[in-house]
């Protein structure tokens, strides 16, 4: 039994944990690359976006709430060296990023399931699962899409979540 299923199945039964799916817009090197992405993603073309995991532990006490955002990108995305190598195919050093956020976004967000902090954890899940993940990047291959979707499906059982579509 794969690492991701054995312990997927230990998080998925508490509704306290909820899971979305959010975007924005890809880093580019700054000047007018960045500009031109800006534009792409104002103008909602998917393939221009990052993709994100945001996790709301819903504890009892909203004061104590925790929201996590978890992603897998390069390790230096505004390098115009990254961007030419990653565009071209080539992989490039990724790195699997965890941060708390203040609140939910309120744009480019999309619940997708429940998951549960029940007997494993789904921190300690969240922490082997990025630990476990290969950091070599390489567009559609390997990125932020994959990582996506099946850290999804580690906490939900959802299964290729963007293939779904989002809106």
């Amino acid at each position: 039994m794969s690492f991701v299923s054995s312990r997927a199945a230990a998080i998925r039964t508490n509704k306290k944990c909820e899971v979305y799916i959010a975007t924005v817009p890809l880093k580019a090197p700054r000047g007018p690359p960045q500009v031109l992405m800006s534009t792409l993603y104002s103008l909602n073309l998917f393939q221009f976006q990052h993709y994100m995991v945001i996790i709301n532990n819903n504890n009892n006490n909203a004061s104590q709430s925790e929201v996590l955002v978890c992603d897998f990108q390069p390790e230096d995305p505004e390098d115009i060296f990254t961007a030419v190598s990653a565009l071209s195919g080539g992989k490039v050093p990724g790195v699997v990023l965890t941060r708390k956020l203040k609140k939910l976004p309120t744009r480019k967000c999309w619940f997708v399931g429940h998951c549960s902090d029940d007997d494993y954890g789904v921190e300690e899940g969240l922490r082997e699962f990025n630990e476990d993940w290969d950091t070599d990047l390489r567009i559609g291959h390997h990125d932020c899409r994959n990582y996506v979707n099946e850290l999804v499906e580690f906490l939900t059982g959802e299964k290729q979540v963007l293939a779904r579509g989002i809106s």
